[in-house]
């Protein structure tokens, strides 16, 4: 699916690039995995290959997908309503966890509409903080455009 050097997004991670493929021993089996750098962070992540569908790992969206995360970011119903802070909070997070950027760019979009109304928890305005890095990055490299110049475009999005 993947080959070296080329970039790919592991969700709750974000944008990582295909470092190696690697033969590994584990439990007395060989298998490959991909060892993945991500790009924000240097972490490394080895993710075996027969499992990297199932994990969520993709390739960037296309440039041509760009204009509909930006109607996500426009449209102003939030998708998780009321509710305790920590019962969104897991809504939210298992909504990051799917590493769609479409579920990413509501996750940031509800937060900011949820901000304009009440005070944030802390987990949620880390978690704002994190959805906006992940969408940013991955934004930036397919259209571009420097994460900064986009972090403008989205804040003016989302006023």
């Amino acid at each position: 699916m993947f080959k070296i050097g080329d970039l790919a997004v592991y969700p709750a991670h974000g944008v990582g690039k295909i470092e190696s493929i690697e033969t590994r021993n584990v439990a007395g089996k060989k298998q490959d995995f991909y060892i993945v750098r991500i790009l924000d962070n240097d972490m490394k992540i080895m993710i075996p290959i027969p499992n990297a569908g199932a994990v969520g790992l993709r390739e960037l969206i296309d440039s041509t997908d760009i204009p509909r995360v930006y109607e996500i970011l426009k449209t102003r119903e939030i998708s998780i309503n009321g509710g305790t802070w920590n019962r969104r909070y897991r809504g939210y997070m298992d909504k990051i966890k799917t590493g769609s950027i479409y579920e990413l760019a509501e996750v940031l979009r509800d937060l900011t509409v949820l901000k304009g109304d009440k005070e944030l928890s802390f987990g949620e305005r880390k978690m704002l903080d994190t959805a906006r890095g992940l969408l940013l990055k991955e934004l930036s490299i397919v259209s571009e455009v420097s994460e900064n110049d986009l972090d403008e475009e989205i804040r003016e999005i989302l006023k």
